[in-house]
């Protein structure tokens, strides 16, 4: 069996552009995986190989990718920077257990490195940083540094200094071993000379030196003690306590270079050996019971333990549906049965491979801390546990922001419907942030995503991918109606037209009802003028009445229907008279209950940079939005309001123009509220419009 102390299974993230491919083909390159990189502009590198993202040279979905250095395996995934897709950075920060945070030496701490950074907190991910593209014009390590600790709230604990800058720049100086690593201009990694530092750099070299140690020692009192008596501590103590303190997320170790030149690189690799964690190191993924709750127990890892795995990712390719697992204890083999703790369900296990992008090696076995892909599994969906069938067990789930924006499609021609269907069905299942449902009032089919670019692109993959063209529609908002007043009324049925004819008498009062109980009917009536038998049918007729309002056909909640009263006939009453009198009762009563139109509130949760709190506070208001709360954190504020759904198209775009892109939001529907005149009065005028046609 592997050692598992030699496992590192790390992320790669950062902001658009900041060079995360780019790294990720170096590391490639270093590790002997491939020998020609290919380049982000160029549309060639290894992980992404999606159409979409060759063309617009970003990073889609993210992608796995094993390979070793200095006798340790590395499970590497390069991750996306767009904000539409950071729920594949979420998800694969999930089943790791270290990362390289990657900034752009002239771009800076971004917008979604905040983000990014903010999910591996909350995931507990240790980290080293990665000040990259110190060839560019306007690079500037020591202001990046600067901003890793204003703007993230993070300790950098600096490792090597740039030697030179922009065009200037030749290596890196290692400021704990106080040598420097310069390279040629040929590009090629592996040449490089390791020289002592230049004269002009030895005062700065031994003023981080000196902070380094200092923050180091911190995580060892024997050795500050002794530290601070004057006795230096070796190489290896300060490695020793580096190592503890990553893993802590006490801080950050910071590395400097250039991916695109091959500058800097290995230095990075090391750092990945000798500070981030192993699987064993990292605080066990906690068991949860089948609400979500955690049960006090842990998932070891552990190849002694019970199989146990979580399925992080679904993708289908040419090869059909692969699913993505993370090991966490135990073994599996090819040929094995497992259980879908989520489904109830047994699999066997087909094919497993070991994922190089988009080409794959068979395997017959995998063990804890592997990343592994499985073929063609049935029913497992992205955050479902699969363990061992005598041991079943729920590993912590994976929560997912719901989509904030939506629009409707329709195949353009007839038989494109199946198609969509299938096809729409594939990518649900490989993406939890997007969704579908048909509207049940305009039988249309209704997108959801995380904004602008996600839907575009997920319209993009319908075409090419599975080649279903479609017209996208303008989304519609899902109001209802609802009434004010109480109404006391009467109305009979009568019909005689030869033969057995039919009457019905209600007395009836219609008020209106508590918030969200939709529909209730009861009934007060004393003695037999209206039968028990026949409360069921006029439930069901005032029920039926219910899907179309008055004002605009949308339909109607929160109404109470109480009978009171009413008379019979002996021999022309029946259920369906009775039904048709409550349905008349309701046409009769309901504009006299003063009608309301009704719109979905929706809980928005902002997250803005301090700067821009009243810019956003504002824009909300603006949107008849209702400040709920606000809250500091390190990094920005949080502002928590309701504001009507038909205020909030387009809001993104809006949001990240006020916040020069680095706000962000999420949304979920809250309740229904009464719409102000204006509003409903264009509303009903369109719905009549509609209605006309």
């Amino acid at each position: 069996m592997a050692d598992l102390s030699h496992y590192r299974n790390i992320g790669i993230f950062a902001h658009v552009d900041a060079g995360k491919t780019t790294t990720t083909e170096r590391i490639l390159k270093l590790t002997g995986k491939i020998h020609k990189t290919g380049e982000v502009h160029d549309g060639e590198s290894t992980t992404d190989f999606m159409e979409q993202e060759a063309e617009r040279g970003i990073t889609i979905q993210s992608a796995a990718v094993s390979c070793f250095w200095k006798d340790h395996r590395f499970n590497v995934i390069d991750t996306p920077g767009h904000v539409d897709f950071t729920v594949e950075v979420y998800r694969s920060l999930k089943v790791l257990d270290g990362g390289i945070g990657v900034f752009c030496g002239s771009g800076g701490v971004e917008p979604q490195s905040e983000t990014n950074w903010r999910y591996a907190n909350e995931s507990e991910v240790a980290r080293v940083i990665f000040v990259n593209k110190l060839d560019r014009m306007g690079a500037d390590f020591y202001r990046v540094v600067g901003q890793v600790k204003k703007v993230l709230g993070a300790t950098p604990l600096v490792m090597t200094l740039p030697i030179g800058i922009e065009d200037e720049f030749s290596g890196v100086v290692d400021v704990l071993t106080k040598k420097a690593y310069i390279w040629d201009d040929t590009g090629l990694p592996e040449n490089y000379k390791i020289e002592d530092v230049p004269a002009d750099m030895v005062d700065k070299v031994d003023e981080y030196y000196e902070a380094l140690v200092e923050t180091a020692v911190e995580q060892d009192d024997d050795l500050m003690m002794s530290y601070m008596d004057g006795e230096e501590p070796s190489i290896e103590d300060i490695k020793r306590c580096i190592r503890k303190g990553t893993r802590d997320l006490a801080f950050f170790p910071t590395y400097c270079g250039s991916a695109f030149k091959n500058k800097g690189m290995q230095l990075v690799l090391d750092a990945v050996v000798d500070y981030l964690p192993s699987p064993t190191e990292v605080i066990p993924q906690p068991l949860t019971d089948e609400e979500g709750n955690e049960t006090g127990e842990v998932a070891t890892v552990s190849t002694d333990e019970p199989f146990r795995a979580l399925a992080f990712k679904i993708m289908d390719d040419r090869f059909g549906a692969l699913t993505f697992v993370r090991i966490y204890s135990g073994k599996i083999n090819k040929g094995d049965t497992i259980l879908n703790s989520a489904t109830g369900k047994t699999e066997r296990v087909g094919r497993m491979v070991e994922m190089q992008a988009d080409e794959r090696n068979e395997l017959t076995s995998a063990q804890a801390g592997d990343i592994i892909a499985i073929v063609g599994m049935k029913n497992v969906q992205t955050g479902h546990t699969l363990c061992d069938v005598k041991n079943p067990c729920t590993l912590e789930a994976m929560v997912f922001p719901e989509p904030v924006i939506s629009i409707a499609v329709a195949p353009k021609d007839k038989g494109g419907s199946e198609k969509m269907g299938i096809a729409i069905g594939k990518m649900v299942a490989e993406d939890p942030s997007f969704r579908v449902e048909t509207d049940e009032d305009s039988g249309e089919t209704i997108l959801k995503g995380m904004g602008e670019l996600h839907l575009d692109i997920k319209v993009d993959i319908l075409k090419r991918t599975y080649g279903v063209d479609l017209i996208v529609g303008k989304p519609q908002v899902a109001y209802r109606e609802t009434i004010t007043q109480q109404v006391e009324d009467s109305y009979t049925h009568k019909k005689q037209s030869g033969g057995s004819g039919q009457f019905g008498k209600i007395d009836y009062r219609i008020k209106p009802g508590e918030a969200n109980s939709g529909f209730t009917f009861n009934s007060v009536v004393v003695g037999g003028n209206v039968p028990k038998e026949f409360f069921p049918a006029i439930e069901k007729g005032f029920k039926g009445m219910m899907n179309e309002g008055v004002l605009a056909g949308y339909p109607v909640l929160d109404v109470e229907v109480e009978l009171y009263d009413g008379g019979f006939h002996a021999v022309d009453s029946s259920a369906i008279a009775f039904e048709i009198a409550a349905k008349g009762a309701f046409r009769q009563s309901m504009p006299k209950a003063g009608p309301q139109l009704i719109e979905p509130v929706m809980k928005v949760d902002v997250y803005t940079p301090e700067d821009h709190v009243g810019d956003v506070i504002g824009d909300l208001n603006r949107r008849r939005g209702m400040i709920k709360d606000q809250e500091a954190g390190v990094t920005g504020v949080r502002i928590k309001a309701d504001v009507p759904l038909s205020e909030m198209f387009g809001y993104i775009g809006q949001l990240r123009t006020m916040t020069s892109g680095r706000g962000q939001f999420s949304m979920e529907f809250s309740h229904y509220a009464p719409c102000p005149n204006n509003v409903a009065d264009k509303v009903i005028e369109e719905a009549k419009a509609r209605n006309a046609k």
